[in-house]
């Protein structure tokens, strides 16, 4: 990445074209205001809103409570299990055998069932942590998401601004040729070319009043705001470049792209699991005690007397109708899509990459080239205006230059904020936090 890029960015450009102030904006005959540039909303408070109260974060974030719930199953094959069981007979004739059986203590320790309970609180522990960092891409999503639509709105409320200024100035030069044409210096056909301007801008007006009710409508989903706000939000268009250096690029991207790093936590998983199917045929020893109080012994029939058992069992199984083998295979295939799912993610990451620093300096170039189109524009329309005062050219003339350079204005903003949004993208193409 060129170094020169990242100070650029921080100088002013050679316009001074700041957005402020009250807007109204409409249909001809619909006027509605919109709020000012300190009631607006910054993209920070807007990234910060979101991610602290989306409903897809609330879920990610469930997820982990989720993960610990099943942590603490696993983690239950540690414990003894204990119950009470209590019955009454009462027989006739009284029998002269009895056998005890009340109460029951059962344990499953961990070194009697060869490491299950052990690799599967691994297993449960490393889903938690998928479910972490599942949090952070969709942190990370959601933000990218709300600066897209950011800077599509910081484009649409200037583009407003400059359809305003572009039908105030018809609208005063139609006043002008129609006093003009009273007094015989003027034509009809100039009128009517004026008035199809008019109606022309007026159009578009209405195609951006639309795009932007979209915008806001998207944001206020994204906010959890009623429809009927209209948010405005700030022209924030200054961002500082990720400064990593270009030869290493793509080595940062797969260090920290959540993509790779849950490529990765889920290929663990699935060796975990593919070790926990591999124990399913380990034998299994249990013990087992019981205890309890118990009549009807002979002779003294009556007399309540305590009994127990203890018990040591072992189970080895021996043929499972090869169903452990099938479930090894399937667990071994997860393992080896998931390395061929990682080798896509990285394909995908150098080509997300490559594109971003592509689309960054195209931007930058485009603000470089409008930055000079601008300045000529201003020229021309001076030079305009000077002939228009002399007689030399006609209002038309002059309409068709103040058009150039309103055109030009929006085209160099346009350009600064596509360049604004490019760095964002690079810097989620590289794994930096936007939030």
């Amino acid at each position: 990445m060129n170094n020169r890029i990242a100070l650029k960015i921080l100088l002013p450009v050679s316009l001074a074209f700041y957005i402020s102030g009250n807007i109204t904006f409409g249909q001809a005959a619909t006027s509605v205001k919109v709020n000012t540039e300190t009631d607006s909303l910054s993209l920070k408070s807007i990234i910060e809103k979101v991610i602290s109260s989306h409903p897809t974060v609330k879920v990610a974030e469930e997820a982990i409570n989720n993960a610990n719930a099943k942590i603490g199953l696993a983690r239950t094959g540690y414990m003894p299990e204990a119950d009470i069981t209590a019955n009454f007979t009462n027989l006739g004739p009284v029998t002269k055998l009895s056998i005890p059986n009340m109460g029951t203590f059962q344990l499953y320790p961990e070194n009697y069932d060869f490491g299950r309970t052990n690799q599967n609180i691994k297993l449960e522990n490393e889903g938690k942590t998928i479910a972490e960092q599942n949090i952070e891409q969709v942190k990370q999503k959601l933000s990218i998401y709300a600066v897209s639509n950011f800077y599509t709105l910081v484009f649409l409320q200037a583009a407003l601004k400059i359809k305003d200024e572009q039908l105030e100035a018809l609208n005063s030069h139609l006043s002008y040729v129609e006093k003009m044409m009273a007094t015989g210096s003027a034509t009809e056909y100039q009128i009517l070319t004026t008035k199809v301007k008019i109606s022309s801008i007026e159009s578009q007006k209405v195609d951006i009043i639309s795009a932007m009710t979209a915008q806001q409508a998207s944001l206020n989903s994204l906010l959890g705001n009623e429809q009927s706000v209209k948010p405005v939000v700030k022209t924030e268009l200054r961002v500082d470049v990720p400064a990593v250096q270009a030869d290493s690029l793509l080595s940062y991207a797969y260090h920290n792209r959540d993509e790779v790093i849950l490529n990765e936590m889920k290929t663990s998983l699935a060796g975990l699991r593919l070790g926990l199917v591999k124990l399913t045929n380990k034998p299994v020893i249990s013990f087992m005690a019981s205890a309890g109080g118990k009549n009807g012994y002979v002779p003294e029939l009556g007399i309540l007397k305590a009994n127990y058992v203890v018990g040591l069992g072992v189970r080895i199984p021996i043929f499972d109708g090869t169903k452990n083998k099938y479930n090894i295979s399937q667990a071994q295939s997860s393992l080896t899509s998931l390395s061929y799912e990682s080798d896509f993610t990285r394909r995908t990451v150098s080509s997300e990459l490559t594109e971003a620093e592509a689309y960054m300096s195209a931007a930058w170039k485009k603000v470089s080239q409008f930055e000079l189109q601008v300045t000529q524009a201003l020229k021309a329309y001076s030079l305009a205006e000077t002939s228009f005062k002399a007689g030399v050219i006609t209002n038309l003339d002059l309409l068709d230059a103040n058009t150039s350079l309103s055109e030009s204005r929006l085209l160099l903003l346009k350009a600064r904020i596509d360049y604004s949004a490019s760095v964002y993208k690079l810097k989620s193409a590289l794994g930096e936090r936007i939030y």
